[in-house]
């Protein structure tokens, strides 16, 4: 296998995009870090390689999960003989392909460290970048996102649909970032099990975190070519990703009110269809217009019909809102810190207390 070697580039310096990280240090006690796995055979003994000389010179208890979303091509036993001879290597195994999103979150869902960092097993994230990542996120940050400024990828199929989709999506949803797509992140697990992940959505969790009240932060980050194994990946995404982007901006902004949304658009059905109604009329009695044969007169049916069922899906939508929040016991804010607090959330005689450690393996 050709081995790989690591581009020089300028050192990395973090670049503050929403909420600047101004409180003092919040120290990382251990690191989980999630390896999606999909057919890259040759890249899961040196990625493994150089994920725990990383995470060693960090020197905090940490775990590698690597996540095997159906591989077809002998992963899985390349997975199970690390597991075999590393006990900080901890596997997932899918029954098919599932696709990204589901494999980070299978493994979010069964991490235990406190800080989890994702990164693709493509071997083109540096996992070198995670310790300043880790050092960021001790400032005071709860997810620092990754920037592949000098981006190693084709430039009509990756670079350019990636360019503008990150435009679009920054203009829509109020969101400074430049690279919505890398996966490399370091998250505070508390927050991050806060959201819902799935479809397509994981390039979206800076995103979803800042509305939550996320303090996020962007650094650059070293992105190296592929050396082994195919690219998943395509310019057939970018119809996925904005229409993803469209359901984002709907729980952004719409989620917890629809009738704002649905609403708003059955007022303006409601107007159009009383203004093609005020037009029909006015034609009858100024040109003697024959009604029942004036589009505007359909165009008013049209456009009643059109707000009744805007106006019922608002309902609708409020009312599943309700039960969303109501009996599945999620909440509508995001607490940051309890203080005189006991573990329950009633007051007691609690201050700043310090849960117990997670354990995990400990760096020589």
């Amino acid at each position: 296998m050709q081995k790989l070697i690591k581009q020089a580039s300028p050192a990395i310096a973090p670049d503050a995009t929403t909420r600047p990280a101004t409180r003092p240090c919040e120290p990382v006690a251990s690191i989980s870090v999630v390896v999606p796995i999909y057919n890259e055979f040759d890249n899961i003994n040196p990625l493994h390689a150089e994920l725990s000389a990383a995470l060693e010179a960090i020197g905090k208890p940490y775990e590698i999960i690597f996540v095997d979303d159906g591989s077809t091509d002998g992963s899985r036993d390349r997975l199970e003989a690390l597991a075999a001879t590393d006990r900080a290597v901890r596997i997932l195994e899918f029954r098919r392909n599932y696709g990204q999103t589901a494999a980070m979150k299978a493994g979010i869902d069964h991490a235990t460290m406190e800080a989890i960092v994702t990164i693709d097993g493509d071997r083109q994230n540096d996992p070198a970048d995670i310790a300043p990542m880790i050092a960021a996120l001790e400032e005071g940050a709860d997810l620092v996102h990754g920037w592949r400024k000098h981006r190693q990828d084709a430039m009509l199929s990756r670079k350019i649909p990636s360019w503008l989709a990150n435009r679009l999506i920054s203009r829509m949803t109020g969101f400074p970032i430049r690279d919505l797509g890398c996966t490399l992140k370091v998250m505070r697990r508390s927050l991050l099990m806060e959201i819902e992940l799935y479809g397509d959505m994981h390039r979206f969790i800076p995103i979803l975190l800042h509305e939550r009240g996320a303090r996020c932060r962007e650094m650059e980050t070293h992105h190296r070519p592929r050396v082994a194994g195919q690219t998943k990946y395509g310019i057939g995404r970018t119809l996925k990703v904005l229409l993803d982007l469209m359901t984002v901006k709907y729980l952004l902004d719409y989620a917890r009110h629809p009738m704002r949304l649905f609403g708003g658009l059955g007022l303006v059905a409601l107007l159009a269809s009383f203004l093609f109604l005020a037009t029909t009329i006015g034609m009858k009695i100024a040109m003697d217009f024959d009604m029942t044969g004036n589009p505007f007169l359909l165009a008013s049916v049209v456009s009643a019909l059109a707000a009744l069922q805007l106006l019922s899906l608002g309902i609708i939508g409020e009312i599943l809102a309700r039960l969303y929040y109501g009996q599945s016991g999620r909440k509508s804010y995001s607490v940051r810190r309890l203080v005189n607090f006991a573990d329950d959330g009633t007051a007691g005689d609690v201050t700043g207390a310090i849960p117990a450690p997670f354990t995990g393996r400990t760096s020589a």
